[in-house]
């Protein structure tokens, strides 16, 4: 078999298994697509993400259900102001051994398994917060002098609430930039609100079986990175990024007024990659322009911090990123 055989066979082979995963959460989770599939891309760039949304959108459930369909281990830390570190990734204790010793074992917290949904995440103290950017960053803790590597794939789903900010801590920049994507959660329309009730409301139990392995996932971790993005591509996503910072020449109008800090590197990293991703999800094996525009808002909205004239003003990143789309075109900067 020829490589570009092979490499068609992989595609086929990666579109069937994304329709199964999306047809699999569709029997548990109304409606979402757009952020089903910016969770399925975090999982697949090895990354994170974070989601927002007000109560009782189905954030959790959305969690839950990734786990039991990818087959994977699935811890809940429910984040609240008397949480410590230790209490997500663990601590040593002493304990007896068989001889009747006493021996100092470490007991392993809610942050060892595959999938980590992160609930409530702004509502513990920065102290705690920051015990997840090991994690989050190198897949790997470290207590005392042991370090402890985490299994793949390691995918940590963080839900805040954007309306509720009493007794809330808000997620250091530097947490925030761990995240691939911030998604938000929109509110369901009235069709899929007649769906959620004629779910929740009925006696109908749904059975969610997995129908990728570890494995799979894996192979598909591996097919996303050898996807090639052309350098005009990359050169697009550098544009974006550069108009981003004020300071810089290709910064916008708004940008110039209602930013203090643009993204970080990983900003571009998570544009390519996830074009990478579009890429695959439409079935192709090469990202393009459109594809890093697909990725730029839910990778870049978190990334961008507001000045206090934009935030007096009640400006959104989403609005300004909006508009880098706009004025920003392909091929500049190639």
């Amino acid at each position: 078999m020829s490589d570009t055989e092979q490499t068609r066979e992989e595609i086929a082979k990666f579109s069937r298994k994304l329709a199964e995963l999306r047809e699999e959460i569709g029997k548990m989770i109304v409606g979402h697509r757009d952020v089903v599939d910016g969770v399925l891309t975090c999982l697949l760039a090895g990354s994170h993400v974070l989601l927002e949304g007000v109560p009782g959108l189905g954030k959790t459930m959305l969690v839950r259900t990734l786990a039991q369909v990818l087959g994977l281990d699935f811890s809940r830390i429910q984040f609240t102001p008397d949480l410590m570190p230790a209490d997500i990734i663990g601590t040593v204790v002493l304990d007896e051994n068989a001889q009747g010793g006493h021996v100092f074992e470490f007991r392993r917290g809610p942050v060892f398994a595959h999938v980590v949904l992160a609930d409530e995440i702004n509502r513990a103290t920065p102290k705690t917060q920051s015990a997840l950017l090991e994690a989050m960053q190198e897949h790997r803790v470290t207590v005392g002098r042991n370090t402890y590597q985490l299994e793949e794939p390691y995918l940590v789903l963080a839900t805040q609430n954007p309306l509720e900010m009493e007794g809330t801590y808000p997620l250091p920049e530097a947490q925030l930039d761990r995240f691939f994507f911030k998604l938000n959660v929109p509110f369901p329309g009235r069709d899929e609100l007649a769906r959620i009730v004629e779910r929740t409301t009925g006696g109908h139990q749904v059975e969610l079986k997995a129908v990728v392995n570890r494995e799979e996932i894996l192979e598909m971790q591996a097919l996303v990175r050898r996807v090639p993005a052309a350098e005009h591509v990359v050169h697009y996503a550098i544009s974006l990024l550069e108009a981003t910072h004020p300071k810089h020449k290709a910064a916008t109008d708004l940008v110039k007024r209602f930013v203090r800090t643009g993204s970080s590197p990983r900003g571009l990293q998570a544009m390519v990659l996830a074009a990478k991703i579009g890429a695959l999800f439409g079935g192709r094996f090469a990202a393009s322009a459109d594809d890093v525009r697909g990725a730029a808002v839910s990778a870049l909205r978190h990334r961008l911090l507001l000045s206090f004239e934009g935030e007096a003003e009640g400006i959104t990143s989403d609005e300004i990123i909006a508009d880098l789309l706009k004025k920003v075109e392909p091929g500049k900067g190639a």
